[in-house]
């Protein structure tokens, strides 16, 4: 029996809560950072772990500490993660992995010199139909893919942005890292590397409440020769719709759909079917909205396999940063026109 691994947090927002109760089932949580005092205290708190407002002293004084998961806003995660792989620590950051690909090399460079793991978060890998339709692809069993259609459909009124870092460029990033970074990752996981972009953004709902984009429509040319195209908002009225991926090949039709890519909806395969699939995790709750999939058990299951010597990391650090990149390339589309 290995020894349970020593967990930190820096960042005790929303999301934090929900990466203590995973730490809880596989290891320890002995430290908690947050520059505002109550929300460290509150977690240390439940789980009798010490508390800090600074992420230096948190670093200089708890050696013992295996892993730092960074839950601090998206523009703070390079800046973190890099301070804790150079102090010595493995380190699980929340996603989008940064918001610019130079901080996700750079991310990437710390831990290769420290000799450190780096692990991105993005559970919806793990959705029940998702992981089916993953190893249809690797099966080969829908053989070409000729074209995909990415759904995003979701709901954030002003309540959602009001009193937060959420909607401001410089921590939060864009609608399309902050909401929909999981599915960008999808694509690239399930489809491959993305070529060229066109895309056409605008903010209709949110002027004042948001410095970007509420809706996006993009198409998009994969360099394995495939077309795809994804349709966004966070217009949705009054509560999230729909996180669908359609996939068209040549020898069937699949689509994951639901709010959150958590249900099989359509299946069309040449002599095969996708049957008896587990049901996924529910989605995360927030009180007024509804987030992700929650999957971050698999997540913590994923790394604590990794670090024992027994398992392959799930999400490198250069899957984070290809997601990050093909974010880029359709915000750099989308300033053209």
């Amino acid at each position: 029996m290995t020894n349970k691994l020593q967990f930190a947090i820096v960042g005790c927002g929303r999301i934090a809560q929900r990466h203590a109760e995973h730490i809880h089932n596989v290891g320890n949580l002995v430290a908690v950072c947050d520059i505002v005092p109550e929300k460290a205290a509150d977690i240390a708190g439940k789980y009798k772990a010490s508390f800090y407002n600074n992420i230096d002293e948190l670093l200089k004084q708890e050696k013992k500490v295996d892993v730092i998961s960074v839950c601090t806003p998206n523009g703070l995660h390079a800046e973190h993660s890099i301070k804790a792989l150079q102090a010595g620590f493995h380190v699980l950051c929340e996603k989008p992995m940064a918001l610019t690909t130079q901080d996700c090399s750079a991310m990437i460079h710390a831990a290769e010199r420290s000799n450190k793991r780096l692990f991105i978060v993005k559970q919806n890998r793990f959705n029940p139909p998702v992981a089916a339709v993953k190893n249809l692809i690797d099966e080969g069993r829908l053989g070409k893919i000729f074209s995909v259609q990415l759904n995003c459909f979701w709901n954030r009124n002003p309540a959602y942005y009001k009193n937060s870092w959420k909607g401001t460029k410089a921590l939060d990033g864009g609608t399309l890292f902050t909401q929909f970074s999981h599915f960008i990752d999808l694509l690239y996981w399930m489809i491959g590397d993305v070529d060229r972009v066109q895309a056409f953004t605008g903010n209709f709902d949110h002027q004042g409440i948001i410095e970007f984009e509420d809706t996006g429509a993009v198409t998009l040319k994969f360099y394995n020769g495939s077309i795809g195209t994804i349709n966004y908002t966070v217009n949705a009225h009054s509560k999230n719709m729909e996180g669908s991926l359609t996939i068209f090949a040549e020898k069937g039709t699949v689509k994951i759909g639901g709010q959150y890519l958590n249900e099989l909806e359509y299946q069309d395969i040449e002599n095969y079917k996708i049957e008896n699939l587990p049901k996924g995790n529910p989605p995360n709750q927030y009180g007024q909205y509804q987030g992700s999939m929650s999957n971050h058990d698999k997540v913590y299951e994923n790394l604590v396999e990794v670090l024992n010597g027994n398992g392959i990391i799930a999400t490198n650090g250069l899957e984070g940063l290809k997601t990050v990149e093909i974010i880029e390339k359709i915000y750099k589309a989308a300033l053209s026109h």
